[in-house]
């Protein structure tokens, strides 16, 4: 990465800006990782139901114990008809269901057969809704194992049925929810951030993955700011698939998913106030 030449006394060489731009992200990084971790809490999920399936590699068996809490943020509000009309739209990832994904553990199934079973939380309100609309418990399968495939790269087959007589197999594992994300944007001649209100368009946004082939190990941001002069006005939130930004006064708005999971606690935010570009360099997590 390069930052603008501009910003730097033109005795440096190419060579020199990009070893101060390294060492300006290693301390910003150092300052988030010694601030302590995000808030979070601990939740005992509640039964809902228990779908199987299996791997698409080797057949291996698979169950989904779908559960619930109201701990799990809803989400949007969306009818039947909006959902059909979603899903035949061209983007339908656009609607995203907050959920919890809980680690692989090993169960014995029916057959005294060791089996994976993966413990998915969302909120208990929609699942009562997906239990009395069959296209929103289908969507509710789809996007859990999209979820599971994207964490845990595997593979997963679309194949599923619904156990009946059964609402979860095994046990159900407590999880660890976070309830606080810690956003840092920092300037780099200012290290001051403040609040901004919800504005009303969104930015232009360029998301590249470092290195280009192979394993990836960051993702990076570059969102194009015209007209915000200051970090000031700029407050971001960080999940780990989601970036949210707002600018004021009610310039931009930016909700994004991101196709790998990051490191939130080791991403750092830098905002090139001549260039008026933000960067956030996010850790993809392996």
């Amino acid at each position: 990465m390069e930052t603008d030449s501009s910003l730097l006394s033109s005795e440096f060489s190419q060579c020199q800006e990009e070893e101060l731009y390294q060492q300006l992200l290693l301390q910003a990084m150092g300052k988030i990782q010694s601030s302590g971790t995000a808030d979070s809490k601990t939740i005992r999920p509640q039964p809902g139901l228990c779908a199987k399936t299996c791997t698409v590699a080797d057949q291996q068996k698979v169950f989904l114990n779908i559960c619930q809490s109201p701990q799990v943020p809803p989400p949007p509000t969306l009818s039947h008809e909006a959902l059909v009309e979603l899903l035949d739209s061209d983007d339908p990832s656009g609607y995203r269901v907050p959920m919890s994904l809980g680690e692989p553990h090993t169960e014995m199934d029916n057959s005294k057969q060791a089996c994976t079973v993966y413990d998915v939380v969302v909120n208990n309100e929609f699942f009562q809704k997906c239990q009395s609309d069959e296209l929103f418990q289908q969507f509710l399968l789809v996007v859990s194992l999209e979820g599971l495939e994207n964490k845990y790269s595997v593979a997963l087959s679309r194949e599923w049925k619904i156990l009946k007589n059964r609402k979860f197999l095994g046990s159900i594992m407590e999880q660890n929810i976070r309830t606080k994300s810690k956003p840092v944007i920092q300037e780099l001649n200012s290290k001051e951030t403040s609040l901004a209100p919800v504005p009303a368009k969104s930015p232009e946004l360029c998301l590249q993955v470092e290195p280009a082939t192979g394993v990836p190990q960051y993702l990076i941001a570059e969102i194009h700011l015209p007209g915000v002069a200051s970090a000031r006005s700029l407050v971001l939130d960080l999940g780990e698939d989601r970036l949210v930004l707002t600018a004021r006064p009610s310039l931009f708005h930016l909700d994004c998913f991101f196709p790998h999971l990051i490191n939130q606690e080791s991403s750092v935010a830098q905002y090139n106030a001549s260039k008026q570009i933000l960067t956030v360099t996010m850790p993809v997590v392996g």
